[in-house]
């Protein structure tokens, strides 16, 4: 059985983490150029990865976009880094 927190699933499987994702810059993450402000794209985990890896300063201008429109700010993205199924 799967739970929702935070409407996650439950699934800590490799699912989760190779789902598409792209990084966006905050201020257009939601505006009309939208699919003009990705940044980068990759597995949800690689982008985990670089978003956690750059300066504070930095990654406070960005989000993660996960697939079906889920969009993670940077205290989650470094809060998905920690996470014990992270994968290395």
């Amino acid at each position: 059985m799967n739970t929702t927190i935070r409407a996650e699933s439950g699934d800590t499987s490799s699912t989760f983490w190779n789902d598409h994702a792209t990084v966006l810059r905050r201020e257009a993450a939601d505006g009309v150029f939208h699919s003009f402000a990705s940044l980068h794209g990759g597995s949800f985990a690689d982008m985990v990865r670089l978003v956690s890896r750059m300066p504070e300063a930095e990654r406070q201008g960005l989000v993660i976009e996960k697939s079906g429109d889920r969009q993670y700010g940077p205290a989650e993205i470094a809060a998905l880094a920690r996470r014990a199924d992270f994968p290395a």
